[in-house]
């Protein structure tokens, strides 16, 4: 009788080591289970890690807190008076002074005119001229404006700049001249820039605050 306790007794001991394994391997499972990250938790994650765009302006832009100065000619030239950009740089050649900041230029040129200047006139005598001064020079466009002056002419027209000194690179201009006259007094002003910068409130203050004197 004694042989048969002690297969009974081995039979016991390995049903519980089966149950043990079991119950074990379970109880892992779900310890695996409960750490791993959610699937939302790992969007959401991905979503704060994402930095913000960073908000940039098409070069020339200038800026919408620019301050404006009056500019008026020295003695032995016409009286007026016109807004520029504080801060610009100013050069000078006889008639003709320049304001320069970065890609943007205000150009103020005086003369002596026997008559006012027309939409025929420019476009059969201005056109022509810049079209031989003006690398890639294309599509003028001359038009009667009112500004703060009164009626003037304006021409505007797309041209290569110069190529920068250090880089060597060339930029597409967009211009605008205005024809101001008086009395045989001729000002033209001419402010140019990127044609992709949107300049057009600042070349409008510009443009607006030019009068005589």
């Amino acid at each position: 009788m004694a042989p048969v306790r002690t297969s009974a007794a081995v039979g016991l001991a390995l049903v519980a080591a089966v149950i043990t394994g079991c119950s074990g391997s379970g109880s892992h499972s779900g310890s695996s289970s409960s750490s791993a990250p959610s699937a939302s938790a790992a969007r959401g994650s991905g979503k704060q890690a994402n930095p913000a765009p960073t908000e940039s302006n098409p070069p020339g832009d200038i800026p919408d807190n620019q301050v404006y100065v009056a500019y008026r000619p020295g003695s032995g030239f016409t009286g007026f008076t016109v807004k520029v950009p504080e801060g610009w740089a100013r050069t000078g050649q006889g008639a003709t002074t320049v304001f320069t900041d970065k890609l943007n230029t205000v150009r103020v040129t005086t003369a002596t005119a026997s008559a006012a200047p027309t939409v025929g006139s420019v476009t059969n005598t201005v056109v022509p001229q810049l079209k031989a001064q003006v690398p890639k020079f294309a599509g003028p466009k001359v038009t009667e404006v009112t500004r703060h002056a009164g009626r003037v002419v304006r021409l505007t027209y797309q041209g290569d700049s110069a190529k920068d000194p250090v880089t060597g690179k060339v930029v597409r201009d967009a211009f605008e001249r205005y024809a101001f006259y008086r009395q045989g007094h001729k000002v033209d002003l001419t402010l140019s820039g990127p044609v992709n910068a949107d300049n057009v409130d600042p070349w409008r203050i510009v443009s607006d605050s030019f009068g005589w004197r």
